[in-house]
């Protein structure tokens, strides 16, 4: 096994290539125009464009819509439950505490909504954010409470 000096060290094939010679003669092949083709803009010394600078088309900064209105950061997420899926859960209470042990909820979510889609026939208390006028109506009709926390 031979030891490698400074003198074997080479950069790997392909990775390296001479410089761009312009304007030394046609035979270079970067002749003549030195690689700015015939006349215009490109060609003459001293061309630098604005930033997004698109040629005379419309630029995108100007194409796009722009944004309007602003954002609200103190949107509440609640999570949401129907009456229906706390019959199938077969819960005696329902609260955040309670759904975080048996379904995945977002950590997001701060409070609790519960809506009246489906039927309900057991007894169920439910502390929640805010219950819909139906899913009150369907929880007291099958004898249980409503908390609003």
């Amino acid at each position: 096994m031979s030891n490698i000096t400074l003198e074997d060290l080479r950069p790997a094939k392909g990775s390296t290539s001479k410089s761009k010679r312009v304007g030394r003669g046609r035979s270079s092949g970067h002749g003549k125009t030195s690689c700015r083709g015939h006349n215009g803009e490109g060609q003459r010394s001293g061309n630098s464009s604005k930033r997004g600078f698109e040629g005379g088309q419309m630029p995108a900064y100007r194409r796009l819509p722009k944004l309007k209105g602003f954002q609200v950061y103190s949107h509440v997420e609640y999570a949401q439950i129907n009456v229906g899926r706390i019959d199938a859960l077969g819960l005696k209470e329902v609260s955040m505490e309670t759904l975080k042990d048996r379904i995945t909820i977002h950590p997001s979510c701060v409070g609790l909504r519960v809506l009246g889609n489906g039927e309900l026939k057991s007894k169920v208390t439910v502390k929640a954010s805010y219950v819909t006028p139906s899913a009150k109506e369907k929880i007291e009709a099958a004898g249980g409470k409503v908390e609003i926390v």
